[in-house]
């Protein structure tokens, strides 16, 4: 056995990998504690560490590289009899795994049918969801196929789509695939395709759109088809050539088209959980009465960022020194310590020694600048102290033990912590340093750095920002998540924090011809409800009477009454107290007339744009513009915003009708249509108090039944509120569907996600979340998606007592028995001033009931079930009740 000499300075060489022993030689073997009699032993690395005291004789520290020196600690407080506390938190991190989705098509042997594949290189339950479009079909993209192509283990959703399970290849376990029938000849012009990993619910895409693999470019009226000499894969895979049509000879037969087989690779990235534990043992030295606490995890390399606390407050604070190795102060509020890896490469591990007198010892775990572990959402908390009183509430707290999030300081709004907030600041700086994406679809530096701006500007609110692990074909996407409240500042995506809206009108109140008037005559008993906001209808001519096919957007004569009578009703709506949304339709515009190829794509009026307006990629309209920056909505051209002479007119018009007709702010169509930024742009140019976008797409469904974790949905109504850079809002469509299913089929626990936090955008961004149970759309005499008869006002219930922004549809109070009922939960929402960021505590989330506490001030159930809130320091009393819904109010 070698052995160094250590004088009284603890001076270590670096090659015998004790150097970073100093401290924690220090801190167990002080002048006091040198007095020990028996043996301890430490470890470092391979060495095992021997420390005696010789009177008068420097310390001796011998290192042996035969045994491992981590284990052998371990061993020490395993085997250890005066260990008062030892406990593992399960924690689960989230690692990315790269791989592929490929698609081909070829003849079986290179003759004979012809069949699209389909696969992944990533394990997993993966299911293709798919459909057909059909030519001549301009009405839809999706249809199912006929069956002689549905392999066999699919299953029909609705009447629109098939979804087929994909099954490990032949001769290769780590590709998974699934093959299709086609035929050339058939009238199939496409098929359309998503991925979705039915294990974490997430769908892939390409770059937010539908694979599409066309077979044939267009049929002629005759039969013909021009241009299908080849399979091409679009928008996804492979763009068609473009061809000369005019070129063609007028004799082509379906027969005659060649096909030829291609392969095609896109990667793809999935997000899996790792689960890992971190393991803290306590035990008291008898001869210095000081606390020895060993903390060892099976992660990888991890930065402990630690304190301890005095009594039950918690309040951080950095113990006197020695501190172990590898310890660096933070800001003078706490320690940060790289724990050191163990020799057999499964994790690290830390020795810390602690002063008697403390309470606790307090940490959280870095794994890198964008994630950190914590406990249920709060620090990681270990009690110093045997004190029966102090384990057994640990015990208590922790005797259900749950995975904690990896996701960068996790959405638990109640911690205060001076740690926390110290967190929430280091992470707001890195911020500034993401790299910017070239993408559209991914938050850029300027986004990050403009919302950076916003937050600083709330005075006393904390974000949390954190990388997402919803898996996509794109970078991670930060979003911000609200944790600390403060009273609500005013932005273009919030408005005051405290507005309730209300939509006024429905589909049939253009039928008037003076719905204006009819309006005017209702705006002091709109702001008598309570109401802050009005939306009004589309203003401007249409091809529909609804206004959501506009012509000339300066001609502001509608069905709905001419521009006087609109000015005179905003006017109205101002001197009772109300604001003024506009609802401005942006993704498309009816053209005027038609071009030499009799495409209706040249536009007239003051705005009189040509076909370079129009998007590229619309077969329908032809256009000569950029491709569209979004999904198209078929039934009219879609307008090109990366054109500067559209966003520079727009603009105009937009504040034209801020000044001329007095909107405060806006309502905007269809913003599936196009990108986010864009919509930054304009909320730039026209300042408006208010507005919110309508991002209505498909929720997540297997086999028909819809899927309790919503991630992707509402990850993708987040991706364009970050793309804005939260200068709008959107209307929670995910908290609509999560509603319906809930109450329809009497299952409130979907009412909380996994993270027992809202299910809808609500529960990440909800102070741009705006919930609503009924639309001109989904409800009125449209129907497209109406909620669970006679259950609205366990909606509305929700609703107006939950955060973010909720909307209120015109006929639940003008043309139902709802009036008075969603009065009085307005009044009481008013009353203890329940806001956008207002706090959300879930209490119960059961089969029959869902139930909630918001801001600690108010108590509210859904659902036949019981509930009662606990009565404690807080005293709760009924405030309002319904049909199977009940608020109290803590007194």
């Amino acid at each position: 056995m070698s052995s160094v000499t250590v004088e009284p300075l603890l001076r270590y060489h670096r090659r015998t990998e004790v150097s970073g022993l100093r401290k924690v030689a220090n801190s167990c073997y002080s002048s006091s504690s040198l007095n020990c009699s028996r043996q301890k032993l430490f470890h470092r690395g391979k060495c095992k560490l021997r420390l005696r005291r010789r009177p008068a004789a420097p310390v001796v520290i011998r290192a042996s590289s035969s045994s491992s020196s981590n284990t052998a600690l371990a061993e020490t407080f395993e085997s250890s009899g005066d260990v008062f506390f030892r406990h593992s938190f399960p924690v689960t991190r989230t690692e990315t795994v790269e791989g592929k989705i490929f698609v081909r098509i070829d003849q079986e042997n290179g003759k004979g049918n012809w069949h699209l594949t389909v696969g992944c290189s990533l394990p997993g339950k993966w299911i293709l969801h798919w459909g057909v479009s059909y030519v001549n079909d301009i009405g839809s993209e999706w249809d199912q196929p006929p069956k002689h192509m549905r392999p066999s283990g699919s299953v029909p959703v609705k009447n629109y789509a098939i979804e087929t399970p994909l099954k490990k290849a032949s001769g290769d376990d780590s590709f998974y695939e699934v093959k299709i029938d086609i035929d050339p000849k058939s009238a199939i012009a496409a098929i359309n395709f998503v991925l979705k990993d039915q294990e974490t619910g997430a769908w892939y895409q390409h770059k937010g759109r539908d694979f599409k693999v066309p077979l044939v470019d267009y049929l002629l009226e005759d039969g013909t088809v021009f241009g299908a000499n080849s399979f091409n894969i679009w928008p996804g895979l492979l763009k068609p050539e473009t061809q000369d049509h005019t070129q063609e000879p007028n004799n082509v037969k379906k027969e005659d088209r060649k096909v030829e087989g291609i392969y095609e690779e896109q990667p793809i990235a999935k997000h899996t959980a790792i689960e890992n534990s971190v393991t803290v043992s306590v035990r008291r030295c008898p001869e210095t009465s000081k606390n020895l606490l060993y903390l060892e995890t099976d992660l990888p390399e991890v930065v402990v960022h630690w304190g301890v606390c005095r009594d039950a407050a918690k309040n951080w604070e950095i113990p006197p020194g020695p501190h172990p190795p590898e310890t660096v102060i933070f800001k003078e509020k706490a320690l940060r310590t790289l724990l050191q890896a163990k020799e057999d490469g499964r994790g690290c591990s830390g020795l810390f020694t602690l002063d008697e007198g403390l309470a606790g010892f307090l940490f959280v775990l870095k794994l890198n600048d964008n994630t950190w572990l914590k406990c249920k959402g709060n620090d990681f908390y270990v009690p110093l102290s045997s004190s029966s009183s102090l384990l057994a509430q640990f015990t208590q707290e922790h005797s259900k033990d749950s995975p904690v999030s990896v996701k960068a300081l996790d959405q638990n709004q109640g911690s205060d912590t001076a740690f926390t907030n110290e967190i929430i600041k280091e992470i707001r700086n890195l911020v500034s340093g993401i790299s910017s994406d070239n993408s559209r679809k991914v938050k850029t530096k300027e986004a990050q750095e403009s919302i950076l701006q916003e937050i600083e500007k709330l005075a006393a609110e904390a974000y949390s920002i954190f990388r997402s692990s919803i898996p996509t074909f794109k970078e991670e996407v930060v979003y911000e998540e609200e944790l600390e409240k403060s009273p609500p500042k005013k932005s273009s995506g919030t408005g005051s924090g405290y507005e309730i809206v209300l939509q006024g009108f429905n589909w049939e109140s253009h039928k008037s011809g003076r719905w204006y008037m009819e309006l005017k005559e209702k705006a002091e008993d709109i702001a008598s409800l309570g109401f802050t906001v009005v939306w009004l209808p589309p203003p401007t001519e249409s091809v529909s009477p609804e206004g959501y096919m506009p012509k000339d957007l300066y001609n502001l004569n509608s069905r709905y009454g001419n521009i006087y009578e609109l000015k005179e009703l905003v006017g109205k709506l101002h001197e009772s107290g109300l604001k003024v949304l506009g609802d401005a339709v942006l993704n498309h515009r009816c053209a005027q007339y038609q071009n030499q190829n009799g495409i209706w794509n040249i536009f007239g009026g003051r705005l009189n744009w040509d076909d370079r307006a129009v998007v590229a990629d619309d077969p329908h309209f032809q256009g000569r513009g950029n491709k569209s920056s979004g999904d198209n909505f078929h039934a009219a051209p879609n307008i090109d915003h990366s054109q500067d002479f559209v966003r520079k007119d727009i603009k105009e018009w937009m504040c034209w009708l801020r000044e001329e007709i007095g909107y405060d702010g806006w309502r905007l169509d269809f913003v599936r249509g196009f990108w986010g930024g864009y919509v930054k742009d304009y909320m730039d140019a026209t300042s408006p108090y208010f507005a919110v976008g309508e991002y209505w797409d498909s929720l997540s469904y297997t086999y028909g039944e819809m899927d309790h974790n919503q991630d992707a949905h509402r990850q993708r109504i987040i991706d364009w509120i970050n793309a804005t850079t939260g200068s709008a809002g959107a209307f929670d469509v995910t908290t609509k569907g999560v509603l319906h299913e809930a109450l329809e089929r009497c299952e409130y626990w979907r009412l909380a996600d996994e993270k027992g936090k809202p299910p809808g955008v609500v529960g990440w961004w909800p102070s741009r979340a705006v919930t609503f149970v009924e639309n001109h759309d989904t409800g009125s005499t449209q129907g497209h998606w109406r909620f669970p008869g006679g259950k609205e006002m366990q909606g509305y219930a929700y609703i107006l007592t939950h955060p973010g922004t909720p909307a209120v549809f015109f006929d639940h109070i003008y043309s139902s028995n709802y009036r008075s009922e969603i009065a009085a939960l307005i009044a009481f929402r008013n009353r203890h001033k329940i806001h956008c960021r207002s706090v959300v505590e879930i209490s119960k989330a059961a089969r029959d009931v869902y139930a909630a506490i918001i801001d600690k001030k108010i108590a509210v159930k859904i659902g036949p079930g019981h509930f009662e809130p606990p009565n404690g320091p807080r005293k709760w009393s009924p405030a309002l009740e319904g049909r199977d819904y009940k608020i109290w109010e803590s007194s």
